[in-house]
């Protein structure tokens, strides 16, 4: 989570001394980053900085950055590797236990040069100053944990962990992003713009996930160095030699997270991804004497549960269950916490400080901010989740699969597989049956495919919206939607770790709030090696005996309670108490919407009139139901960019 930048005068225009004062306007807006030391190196027109955040046991004392004189190399980074120890058996260095992750980075660079990046794993940003070469040489790591932004101005290439530290230079501009913008507003998924270079502001752009750029004094050359997807498929001989595969090498993955010379935290709910991640940990952490944090949101006091008898939205017995069977192997701290004086509107000032942008993921803001704080508090330098787990160690959509079944007229199999999941997921086989002919025949059962999706073009401000092209582009993408209703959910997972998109809009969130508290966010169920493997396994692995999900709930046997492992029946929701918890502020939050509206600067962006229609919708005192409300999502949303913008002035 350190916070780095550096810039490089490549025109040799100005005195170095002038970057220096850019550069030290960009170290003093990252000051507010919790830091074990901060440093600076500059030799002629290159400038580099780090405030360093000591996490792992080796990075305790280093010098960020780092001068090899020797090598004529200099690294500032913000890096974890995961696979430490085999780089440093390929690189010599096995006997070296003691050596920095950013020297270890230095020497694989000596040794591989721009082909490095794709043989590390773990998460990272760095730039290195080749002297030699006179060159700068740097890479993302592939799922985009850790930020890097980046600005060509005055003939220098200048580079931060933060936008606002390169906007801080006073030589970067504030303008907004056009085409970012208009693809923000009229994206119905959460990420922000499907141009991974791009960022809210025009004169800043970022280095998308898995890329390594390369600057020499007339050229930048960016290159995609590697990918989450498989190489080919795996085969083993049985059921059994799959489970010991994934046991193995996700023990081995929760073993490179766990490092850090502080406490180890992790969230929990109910389910079976963090409670996978905490169990596996557990027995780690002991031999190592360390006891583990875990936090558990809750609804608030008085809260009554208005959702399906299908879903939890306090999962508290069931994360309860867990810490119970984890305990008989390590000491858990359990925290259970409802954050009662907090919302996603008293949240929305920090989340735009903490992100540099307008952002659309408000519902969980408050607990997700208030979880680390708490690990902050406590101690953690790691906090462990499980939060890509749906599509690596717990995916498996059984109706999916035995819709495969019925059109290979495997009708047998597909009978028995019938009866086992009903009674394991108390449903009726009529449904399911139902469903699956659904899903294998969808042109039968469906007379409009996009009946019910959102309207990609409500929240759009419609000149704008008529200007950029959006109108013709929102309308191509319902068309290739309509077109992927026949991809299967395979395809569908294969296309999510594909998307650099997506990857951009998690990293930010992960790298930003990690950076802000000290707390280094680390999921093993996001690990490229877990992601590649869990990707190249047959379906059957993930569906079989009635079971969905199968892999990960044959894989903590043992480690996770039955009660947990073997749930089909019910599933955790957070949270649905938030518009609960904006009552008391309701007449200020729809004051706010109306003054929002009849800005004019906000208005050249949004759609006014559909925010007002969508105020009037939900009223004054809507219910708690109201959460799950599009219109009430309209309004937090419209509050949430109303205020980045009107900052902005």
């Amino acid at each position: 989570m350190s916070a780095i930048a550096g810039i490089w005068d490549r025109s040799k225009q100005q005195s170095p001394k002038q970057w220096t004062a850019y550069g030290q306007r960009m170290m003093d807006s990252m000051s507010k980053y919790p830091k074990d030391r901060s440093a600076i190196w500059q030799d002629g027109h290159v400038w580099l900085g780090c405030h360093d955040q000591w996490i792992t046991p080796e990075s305790e004392g280093q010098q960020v950055p780092y001068d090899d004189a020797l090598r004529r190399l200099t690294i500032t980074g913000d890096v974890i590797l995961d696979n430490r120890e085999e780089l440093m058996s390929r690189l010599g260095l096995q006997h070296e236990h003691d050596m920095p992750d950013l020297h270890v980075l230095l020497r694989a660079y000596e040794q591989w040069g721009e082909q490095m990046a794709d043989k590390l794993n773990g998460d990272f940003a760095f730039m290195i100053w080749d002297d030699a070469r006179q060159q700068l040489f740097g890479a993302r790591d592939w799922s985009g944990n850790r930020t890097l932004y980046y600005a060509e101005q005055q003939g220098a290439f200048l580079f931060a962990s933060t936008m606002e530290a390169l906007l801080h230079t006073g030589i970067v501009g504030r303008t907004l992003s056009t085409p970012w913008m208009a693809e923000f507003l009229t994206t119905v998924a959460m990420e922000e713009s499907t141009d991974i270079q791009a960022t809210v502001y025009e004169q800043i752009k970022q280095l998308p996930p898995a890329h390594a750029i390369v600057l020499n004094e007339s050229h930048v050359r960016m290159y995609q160095y590697g990918n989450l997807l498989p190489d080919e498929p795996l085969h083993l001989r049985s059921d059994g030699e799959y489970e010991e595969a994934f046991r193995e090498l996700f023990a081995r993955v929760v073993r490179a997270k766990v490092r850090t010379r502080h406490g180890v935290a992790a969230t929990l709910s109910g389910g079976l991804d963090s409670g996978s991640v905490v169990s596996y940990a557990a027995p780690i952490l002991s031999a190592q004497n360390k006891p583990i944090h875990t936090y558990s949101f809750v609804p608030i006091p008085g809260f009554k549960d208005w959702t399906s008898s299908r879903i939890m939205a306090n999962e508290r017995p069931y994360i309860e269950e867990t810490v119970k069977h984890v305990r008989r192997v390590n000491d858990v701290h359990d925290h259970y916490m409802d954050f009662a004086d907090r919302s996603p509107l008293s949240e929305v000032e920090h989340w735009l400080g903490l992100m540099e942008m307008p952002y659309k993921y408000f519902e969980n803001s408050f607990w997700i901010r208030g979880i680390f704080e708490r690990a902050q508090q406590n101690g953690a330098g790691v906090l462990l989740t499980g939060a890509r787990g749906n599509f690596t160690i717990s995916w498996g959509p059984a109706i999916e699969y035995y819709a495969g079944m019925l059109k290979k007229f495997r009708w047998l199999r597909l009978y028995q597989e019938l009866k086992l999941y009903s009674r394991n997921a108390g449903i009726r086989r009529k449904k399911i049956i139902q469903q699956i002919s659904e899903t294998a025949f969808p042109g039968l059962s469906r007379s409009a495919p996009d009946l019910g999706r959102p309207d990609a073009l409500k929240w759009i401000n419609p000149e704008l919206a008529q200007r950029t092209g959006m109108v013709e582009r929102v309308r191509q993408a319902e068309l290739d939607l309509i077109g992927s209703d026949t991809m299967s959910d395979m395809e569908v997972r294969h296309s999510k770790f594909a998307n650099l998109a997506v990857a951009n809009k998690d990293g930010a969130v992960t790298s930003k709030i990690s950076m802000g508290y000290g707390v280094w966010e680390r999921d093993p169920t996001n690990d490229p090696r877990i992601i590649k493997f869990c990707l190249s396994l047959p379906f059957d692995q993930y569906v079989q005996n009635g079971m969905d999900r199968a892999l990960i709930r044959r894989a903590t046997a043992g480690n996770l309670p039955d009660k947990i492992r073997l749930n089909q029946k019910v599933r955790g929701l957070q949270p649905a108490d938030w518009v609960l918890r904006m009552r008391p502020q309701w007449g200020a939050f729809t004051s706010e919407i109306r003054d929002i509206c009849q800005d004019s600067a906000v208005a050249e962006w949004v759609n006014t009139d559909n925010i007002m229609h969508a105020l009037h919708e939900v009223g004054e005192s809507p219910d708690a139901e109201a959460a799950f409300n599009p219109a009430t999502r309209l309004l937090m949303r419209s509050l949430i960019i109303g205020r980045f913008i009107r900052g902005l002035a």
